[in-house]
């Protein structure tokens, strides 16, 4: 009977996921939606401010910089170079500049450097974040369901790494939000949140079950739950960092006088803002993985006698300990800032990626057993 009730705890859980999943697809839709919709409004602006200055005999670019002062369009990353000093290099914009290089939205106003949120009101965006907090409900039931089934917390192996996985990442962006403005993230972090959640059911399906005894341990919920949570941060910064670059690449494109053809990016903040950010948020994600580190080898010496035996998942989670903490030390100390950077916690990220999928499948070690 028993056996019964958890199996058809599992069933429901899987019933959840399926219903997080999609729902999560339509928060994805809106989220595209919004920047194609707020990208079409600002094209159609620069039109007019364009129009405007000729008639009036203004230069365009002094024009769009008027509109931008006046609140109506935010055009200061066109006439301004963030790319002064070494290369790929930001310099830190002024408070009244930070209003300007940040991101528009469809009525005009700007989310500044800070990215705190602006009076406007973007229907679409609005939605989307109202569809994510519903996926994030039913992905949270999926969640509890294969806990009360297995009788145990939910990640003792790669299907539930991967969905608590998922329902952490959307957790913290939704968090995040409450201070800040990232909806322009939205597209970018529920698409990787659906991709982790069908992974999962695609590649990595195990039914409800119990644990082998060396993973029956406290240890599990601490050296895990960390684990997850320092991941679900790399994630977010991972989705920063990639738009860093494209970022970067349009403001150089604009200043040297070339067509913008990424207007969706002026929705996005300044590289040097998303810089700053993933910084900040990297840092925190650090520290969780030094403590991942730490307990995972205190617990190696309560299952199997020792702290360390260069088992493969150790190596890479050591690796990539190093990597970031190379990316902290080179961005604090040696100046490595701007693309390099960026690039630096993309690295960082895809070691993430490949401990979890790669070394869990195709690398036999002490951790084979867990899926982990």
């Amino acid at each position: 009977m028993p056996f019964a009730i958890n199996e058809t705890m599992g069933q429901y859980s899987e019933l959840f996921m399926l219903l997080a999943a999609g729902t999560y697809t339509v928060a994805f839709i809106a989220f595209a939606w919004d920047l194609a919709k707020s990208s079409k409004a600002l094209r159609a602006v620069d039109l007019k401010a364009a129009v405007a200055a000729q008639e009036s005999k203004v230069p365009v670019a002094a024009g769009v910089r008027s509109a931008a002062s006046a609140g109506s369009v935010a055009l200061a990353d066109r006439t301004e170079s963030h790319l002064a000093g070494p290369v790929g290099r930001a310099e830190r914009p002024s408070s009244s500049a930070s209003q300007q290089a940040g991101s528009v939205s469809a009525d005009g106003r700007t989310a500044d450097g800070d990215m705190r949120y602006a009076a406007e009101r973007r229907v679409p965006a609005r939605v989307a974040v109202a569809l994510t907090v519903l996926g994030a409900a039913i992905h949270a039931a999926g969640v509890i369901t294969r806990a009360l089934g297995s009788g145990r917390v939910p990640w003792g192996n790669m299907y539930e790494f991967l969905t608590t996985g998922a329902f952490v990442v959307t957790a913290v962006f939704l968090l995040v939000l409450i201070r800040r403005d990232l909806r322009f993230l939205g597209t970018f972090v529920v698409g990787l949140v659906i991709i982790m959640l069908v992974a999962a059911s695609v590649a990595f399906w195990t039914p409800v079950g119990h644990l082998v005894p060396a993973l029956q341990s406290y240890w599990l919920i601490i050296h895990v739950s960390i684990a997850v949570l320092s991941s679900a941060l790399f994630t977010l910064t991972f989705a920063m960092s990639a738009l860093q670059l494209v970022q970067t690449h349009r403001q150089k494109t604009v200043h040297a006088g070339g067509a913008d053809k990424l207007g969706f990016m002026r929705l996005v903040p300044s590289a040097l803002s998303l810089e700053n950010l993933s910084y900040r948020i990297n840092a925190i994600a650090f520290i969780g993985w030094t403590f991942t580190l730490m307990f995972g080898a205190i617990w190696a010496e309560k299952a199997w006698g020792r702290f360390w035996g260069w088992d493969t998942k150790e190596v890479w989670t050591f690796v990539i300990w190093v990597v970031y903490a190379g990316y902290l030390h080179a961005r604090a100390t040696r100046g490595w800032t701007g693309t390099r950077a960026a690039w630096l916690s993309i690295v960082g990220y895809l070691c993430v990626v490949f401990n979890f999928t790669i070394v869990n499948q195709f690398f036999n070690g002490l951790h084979s057993y867990s899926g982990l």
